[in-house]
């Protein structure tokens, strides 16, 4: 049973008790990270958000009654101590604590709350299932490691309020509830009690209301926004997500380019002491992708795309040649002192880039005295084994890779495959931040399933100006006034230039597929309002966990939420998503269509 605080208050956090405090009186309250006890001293490691103190109840001089409440006290009970502060030691300075020069010297104990066994320690060091520690995420979020991840996201967010404060932007709420417009990932629907068979729309981002938001003058909006969309998960996403969301008037893409440098360039020197280079390298998507194969590189090593197309062309190797006949391209990278990788090893290659729908990897090896030993040598000419080396730089002790395909499969499985023999060479260095703008995007993409062309960003992107004409002759090559920031490898945050004529804007429609009635259903409100004089207007929004993760080190945007779903969109926590009563869905007018269970 728990002790009642009355006539106790708490007078410091843990890690606020210091050397300063010497001598003076302090009450401090948390949890018991662990107990030791020597005979007649016990030693207590309280724990709250700020860090460890140690307690010390001595059976020398302490009430018989303390003593024998300290003996009964076990890990993660909440205590309060009141006490005391004294010196330790010089024997018992603890140097990797923040606290480690002083002790609380107990007066007064009081066991505010009991605990059971937790299911795991609470400690950095432990190996649990995710599973299990998003079902006692309560639990999960007192490892220091965690609390540390959850406080940094707290500062970052203060920095990038007082920053777009500074540069005149109003913080401005947007609906939570709005009108389902799926273009891209599904909607989460949330259906209406009054109007029956009607439905909100969870927002995927607050695209339309912070265009209508510059409509309304407000020039400079923005948000830290929770998101929503129903879509597969993957370690740096999730259902539910923040952004950074902005948008502003009377701005190009330099405008905004340069203040979310001078933003990103804040938020690394506050919280990580970072000192971030400015202005950051530009790069255009089609570059990107020929010398990357990813719209978001990580540049912090080489190893680069070489297209050996022309180099191969005349080759009878089957795989080269139907490729380059179904114009695709034959493409390689050198994998720099990976000579040695026995036979099994590359292989493991081989079948990591299938994952990416390749049929399989070519490779030469060059020998440490120079020679070739390719599984394709017995297609080609030593000299045309040797062109191939030469076009990628190779020497003594490299690996070249191959690959043949369409050029979408070459680009994502080259683009992984580089970044997996980063990983297993140690190239990549956690603590090395390299920044880009990727640029130019395309404006269309063509979906053979359903023949027509979708938005590689969103419809109200703007093309660029010389592109215009290219919106009646050839969409597909169309470019957008759009724009990635990418970090290491990962988007973290992108946006465009919008559409602010409304002539243009139904024509891209048109281009999507949308009839003039389609686009009235859905996107009339903001048709309607580009009658009303509009201003040239663009913005970007950053995915905010995603941020936070690359900061803090972590592997998962999970681990910088402070209740996130796992891959099924569940809570272990809550058992989230659930049944509701009957008569809930008989009041929204909803019928719960029952899986059938076939037998086998």
């Amino acid at each position: 049973m728990g002790e009642a605080m009355t006539g106790l208050k708490r007078s410091h956090m843990c890690c606020d008790v210091n050397e300063a405090l010497i001598g003076s009186e302090v009450t401090v309250m948390g949890w018991v990270q662990r107990r030791r006890d020597l005979g007649q001293l016990i030693f207590i490691a309280l724990r709250d958000r700020t860090g460890i103190v140690q307690a010390v109840v001595d059976g020398n001089n302490a009430d018989k009654a303390l003593f024998n409440k300290a003996e009964t006290i076990r890990s993660e009970y909440v205590v309060a101590v009141k006490g005391v502060v004294a010196a330790r030691t010089e024997g018992n300075v603890n140097k990797n604590m923040k606290t480690g020069a002083i002790e609380i010297i107990a007066s007064e104990l009081r066991i505010l709350s009991e605990s059971e066994t937790t299911p795991f320690q609470v400690e950095d060091d432990i190996t649990v299932k995710d599973d299990l520690r998003l079902k006692y995420r309560y639990i999960d979020l007192r490892r220091p490691c965690q609390l540390k991840n959850i406080v940094m996201r707290h500062k970052t967010a203060q920095v990038i309020r007082n920053f777009l404060s500074e540069e005149g932007f109003l913080e401005i709420e947007t609906p939570m509830l709005g009108k389902s417009t799926p273009e891209g990932a599904r909607d989460y629907l949330v259906p209406s009690r009054v109007h029956n068979g009607k439905f909100y729309g969870l927002p995927q981002s607050p695209q339309l209301y912070k265009q209508l938001l510059m409509v309304s003058g407000m020039d400079r909006y923005f948000q830290i926004a929770k998101c929503f969309r129903d879509e597969d998960l993957r370690a740096d996403r999730q259902p539910e997500f923040s952004q950074v969301d902005m948008e502003l008037s009377f701005v190009d893409v330099d405008d905004i380019m340069d203040l979310n440098e001078r933003l990103i360039q804040r938020v690394f020197k506050e919280i990580l002491d970072v000192d971030v280079p400015i202005p950051m390298q530009r790069m255009k998507y089609k570059d990107a992708m020929e010398r990357y194969g990813s719209d978001k590189p990580d540049v912090r090593f080489g190893m680069e795309l070489n297209d050996i197309t022309e180099i191969v062309k005349d080759s009878e190797f089957v795989v080269f040649k139907s490729a380059i006949e179904a114009v695709g391209s034959v493409r390689a990278i050198n994998a720099e002192g990976c000579g040695h990788y026995p036979r099994k090893q590359i292989d493991s290659l081989v079948e990591f880039v299938k994952t990416y729908r390749a049929k399989g990897l070519a490779w030469i090896v060059v020998n440490d005295d120079g020679t070739l030993k390719s599984q394709i040598a017995k297609f080609f000419t030593p000299e045309k084994l040797q062109e191939i080396v030469d076009a990628l730089n190779g020497k003594p002790g490299d690996l070249i890779l191959i690959c043949a395909d369409q050029n979408k499969v070459v680009f994502d499985a080259l683009g992984a495959l580089r970044c997996e023999i980063a990983r297993r060479q140690e190239l990549i260095k956690p603590d090395d931040f390299r920044f880009l703008w990727v640029t130019e995007f395309p404006m269309f993409e063509w979906d053979e399933e359903e023949n027509r062309y979708v938005a590689e960003h969103h419809p109200f992107t703007c093309p660029m100006d010389e592109d215009l004409e290219l919106l009646d002759t050839d969409p597909s090559k169309v470019r957008a006034k759009a724009y990635d920031m990418v970090l290491n490898g990962f988007e973290l945050g992108g946006g465009s230039i919008r559409i602010h004529r409304r002539d243009i804007q139904q024509k891209i429609f048109g281009l999507l597929g949308f009839s003039q009635e389609d686009a009235q259903e859905r996107f009339g409100f903001l048709l309607d309002a580009f009658k009303y004089g509009v201003p040239p207007h663009g913005g970007l929004a950053f995915g905010f966990d995603r941020i936070i993760m690359l900061m803090t080190g972590a592997t998962s945007i999970r681990d910088v939420i402070a209740f996130p779903k796992v891959k099924d969109a569940s809570c272990p926590l809550t058992n989230a998503p659930d049944v509701v009563e009957a008569k809930q869905l008989d009041e929204l007018g909803i019928t719960v269509k029952e899986e059938e269970v076939t037998e086998e």
